[in-house]
């Protein structure tokens, strides 16, 4: 008789960045209807708490630009159920415009948190879970990793997310033979908070979906499934990979 795919999240101990809104806020509502136990980080304690209430889930304020502040969240979730089994890192940043025009502060603040921030909190995270001989990490990159977006600019948005991708490859190759898994997610356009400026132009619309193979934005919750998937037993076989929910937005 063959085990059976598990995709249950109890006893599991989770941590989303990013989580009080969009897709990491999705993405901890699943954690948590699969029976995880789950944290919120984030800068904005009013949203946090209110999002952690919404879902039963707990808040805890976290900085992705500062080393001190993710060490700090992750030693206190450590400190209150002595383990870390689960790390989404969800919280980015988005510029669009022409490369000629991005100046250096600009550059530096996506990197500072599209990049720098996966670094801080799969090195914080790893600690524990290498410690610990087991874990799931999973990193959320972006379609726009494998394709430039258009009619956008947005150069330095695409390069910090290829280098999550590649990030999160090298954690794979280097924490594998310690039972932790590292691997990412690079959703397409989604109705989050994020992306409504832009799909309140017809022009936008029009030139993103008939891209997209599907002709549609996702949800949220269609993100979500991939984060739960990573976080279980289902998965237990895969790391270092990168799985696109991008509804075809890719394949042309």
């Amino acid at each position: 008789m063959h085990n059976r795919v598990d995709f249950t999240l109890a006893e599991r101990v989770a941590l989303v960045t990013g989580g009080a809104t969009g897709i990491g806020l999705a993405a901890a509502t699943a954690l948590r209807e699969f029976g995880a136990t789950v944290y919120i980080g984030g800068r904005r304690e009013d949203i946090g708490e209110e999002s952690a209430r919404r879902i039963g889930a707990t808040y805890v304020h976290l900085d992705v630009t500062s080393s001190d502040s993710v060490d700090a969240a992750v030693r206190s979730v450590v400190q209150e159920h002595g383990r870390l089994d689960v790390s989404v890192h969800s919280a980015g940043a988005r510029l669009n415009k022409p490369a000629e025009d991005t100046t250096d502060e600009e550059w530096r603040m996506v990197f500072d948190t599209n990049i720098d921030g996966v670094f801080r909190c799969c090195r914080a995270a790893g600690r524990v879970m290498l410690e610990a001989g087991g874990g799931s990490i999973i990193n959320v990159a972006s379609m726009s990793a494998h394709a430039v977006n258009r009619p956008q600019r947005q150069a330095a948005y695409n390069a910090s997310k290829s280098a999550v991708i590649q990030y999160t490859k090298s954690l794979a190759g280097e924490w594998g033979d310690r039972n932790v898994r590292v691997n990412s997610i690079s959703p397409g356009y989604t109705e989050t908070a994020m992306t409504a400026l832009s799909r309140a132009k017809p022009e936008m619309v029009d030139a993103w979906l008939s891209k997209t193979p599907l002709a549609r934005f996702a949800k949220p919750e269609e993100i979500a499934g991939a984060v739960v998937y990573l976080a279980s037993k289902a998965s237990s076989f895969v790391t270092g990979s990168d799985i696109v929910v991008d509804g075809g937005y890719t394949v042309w």
